[in-house]
């Protein structure tokens, strides 16, 4: 059972930009992909000053972005991160958010996901304030679906180090409060999940007290640590048959949006399989659709460097990288080149400050 499959855009770094998007949604909307979730770390009208109006020229873009994915038949989906309005319940958030979600309305989005991850979250009432803004926005958003992430949306424990410690049975309290019609977030028993199990998600679903929509965080490629590699290799460890247990799978793509196809390939290829999906044998096919053959044949060779050695340890390999793929007139090969070049390096100063 194939769940609704959709791309999110909710990496930290530099944003794509709106024909990025649009030929994301035109390449993989065709391919099974039916949902777009626009949620960049790097766009503050929907993270830190979310209470300011969207710039007209900036609501316009999103609003044809939204034509442009119905006309593909494709749900645009916005992630507003209310940036921590969970901690200060008693001031006056309605009628900014309100205001938000009438500015979001005329881009006419079709889900609506109130996002509270990466934000303190350490406070005993953390369920009920999140349930409460979470349903106020669903009264008065036109969207017909509404998602929300949690401040603990995953098992890690490097969210409590990070966030504060999570309330006891928050996840539980967050589910109870919550109308089942809306769904919640869930990355797995980590934030980058290398597997994810039906017997997993089966666990969150009866916490919940619903299927979870699953934020899957591959191909992302985001992160001081993360940005020094190019995740190409396809989709393993997400066996067929958690789709079963899934309201949706949503995949958090790499910054590169060429290259981020490949992987978003194998993915669709994995649940049509089943048990006889070959991570290996999907990456080759995908990457010769996305690449032709014979940069696909050369990609697979630079495996070791660009995935798992990662950028800022190949040395002086770094030059014959670099002059490998400018050879390449492909829009594929450019993303490699501004790679090794560092155009998407992240730094933990940025992480904390988008």
């Amino acid at each position: 059972m194939t769940p609704p499959l959709g791309v999110i855009e909710g990496f930290f770094g530099l944003p794509w930009s709106w024909p990025e998007r649009r030929d994301v949604v035109a390449f993989l909307g065709r391919r099974g992909y039916g949902f777009y979730l626009y949620a960049p770390k790097a766009d503050p009208w929907l993270r830190r000053h979310w209470q300011q109006p969207y710039p007209q020229e900036m609501l316009g873009e999103l609003a044809a972005f939204g034509q442009a994915c119905r006309a593909m038949d494709v749900r645009l989906g916005v992630g507003l991160s209310p940036f921590e309005l969970h901690l200060h319940p008693d001031t006056d958030w309605r009628a900014p958010l309100a205001a938000k979600l009438a500015e979001l309305d005329t881009a006419e989005i079709q889900d609506l996901a109130i996002l509270f991850d990466d934000m303190r979250g350490d406070i005993p009432e953390l369920a009920e304030r999140q349930a409460a803004i979470v349903h106020f926005a669903a009264e008065r958003s036109r969207a017909t679906r509404i998602i929300c992430c949690p401040s603990y949306y995953s098992d890690d424990p490097i969210l409590d180090l990070a966030f504060g410690t999570r309330p006891p049975s928050y996840l539980e309290a967050l589910g109870r409060r919550l109308d089942p019609a809306i769904e919640i977030m869930w990355t797995g028993e980590e934030v980058v999940s290398r597997e994810i199990s039906p017997g997993h998600l089966v666990r969150i679903g009866e916490a919940i007290g619903r299927k979870p929509f699953l934020w899957d965080n591959y191909p992302v490629n985001d992160g001081a640590r993360m940005s020094q590699h190019l995740h190409l290799r396809g989709f393993s460890g997400r066996p067929a048959a958690i789709g079963a247990h899934l309201s949706a799978h949503g995949i958090n793509l790499a910054s590169q949006p060429r290259l981020s196809r490949i992987p978003a390939l194998t993915l669709v290829e994995s649940y049509a399989r089943g048990e006889a999906y070959e991570y290996g044998a999907a990456f080759d096919r995908a990457a010769a659709e996305v690449l032709g053959e014979e940069l696909a044949a050369r990609l697979r060779r630079d495996l070791l460097s660009l995935q798992d050695r990662g950028r800022d340890r190949l040395g002086e390999r770094r030059v014959t990288l670099r002059e490998r793929y400018a050879a390449f007139d492909h829009p594929a090969a450019a993303e490699v080149v501004a790679w090794l070049d560092g155009q998407w390096e992240v730094t933990d100063e940025l992480v904390q400050t988008q």
